[in-house]
């Protein structure tokens, strides 16, 4: 995190004149000059406030950056009318163009929202219902797990690494250190369902651990990916997004969800014990 320098060469200051926050916002800003004659210039801009006044309070991401120079020796250029060549206030859009990590930003938020509270619940509740109904309950269960779901999760996952690697970002925090946690689950769960399929361990009595832990270890992927959620439109998103703050109706809608979906599920365990009986006589059929 860069620090405050406590004497500088060159204090900037804002001129409050020629400043203006109507139509297309500007800010100018003087500063001492020097003899050089090209002036390397840093800028970024944001549109989060700072915590504070204070000179040293921390700043979040800046939605963009970089460095440019300033030529000294070149003339002034004006318009020969003396009018400006620039949008009026009147005709400067309402609201910016997303920039191209901000359109990454939401792509990630978008593809692993999908994923994790969607198309991995759907997986869990099909499995759940249908596995004492038809026998094909495991082909649309690896589908939607696999199929549709894994090419989800990973571009989202993707997205979002490529998120912390364009803005520079060096400190990793729950939320990045949980989406990989969560990655290696997920991969770790497809490969242990594989295993359970077409690994049978014929001398084993009664239903494998294996299939308690798979249903487990899902389980507690959809309960940690609602924790993610939770955490991006809460904590990243403000930090780092740039963006309005989400509509509070989301945490609602969050909220509300995480109640439908253990009550979906817990509805589908009543169909357990016809499913130990089913196993049992596949079982004793071998």
């Amino acid at each position: 995190m860069p620090t405050l320098v406590s004497s500088p060469p060159r204090v900037a200051s804002s001129s409050t004149v020629l400043s203006t926050t109507s139509g297309n916002s500007a800010f100018v800003f003087t500063i001492p000059a020097n003899s050089d004659t090209q002036q390397q210039l840093i800028y970024a801009f944001g549109t989060t406030n700072p915590e504070s006044s204070d000179a040293s309070a921390t700043l979040q991401l800046h939605l963009d950056s970089g460095n440019t120079q300033l030529d000294l020796t070149k003339p002034l250029s004006s318009s020969t009318d003396g009018t400006s060549t620039g949008d009026s206030p009147s005709s400067a859009p309402d609201t910016a163009p997303l920039t191209s990590r901000q359109r990454m930003i939401v792509t990630h938020a978008i593809l692993c929202v999908v994923g994790f509270a969607l198309l991995l619940p759907v997986g869990a509740l099909l499995a759940r219902y249908l596995r004492t109904t038809t026998p094909t309950w495991y082909t649309g269960h690896w589908i939607a797990q696999f199929v549709i779901s894994g090419p989800v999760i990973i571009a989202g996952v993707a997205v979002g690494f490529q998120v912390t690697k364009q803005a520079g970002i060096t400190i990793w925090d729950d939320h990045k250190k949980t989406g990989v946690v969560l990655l290696a689950l997920y991969l770790m769960q497809c490969i242990l369902g594989a295993f359970i399929h077409y690994v049978k361990l014929r001398n084993f009595v009664g239903r494998p651990p294996q299939n308690y832990f798979h249903a487990v270890l899902g389980l507690t992927i959809i309960a940690l990916g609602m924790y993610q959620i939770r955490t991006g439109y809460k904590e990243e998103w403000p930090n780092f997004s740039g963006l309005q703050p989400v509509p509070k109706g989301l945490n609602t809608l969050w909220l509300v969800w995480c109640i439908v979906l253990p009550v979906l599920y817990a509805g589908g365990l009543l169909f357990l014990r016809k499913q130990y009986r089913q196993e049992q006589e596949s079982r004793k059929g071998r």
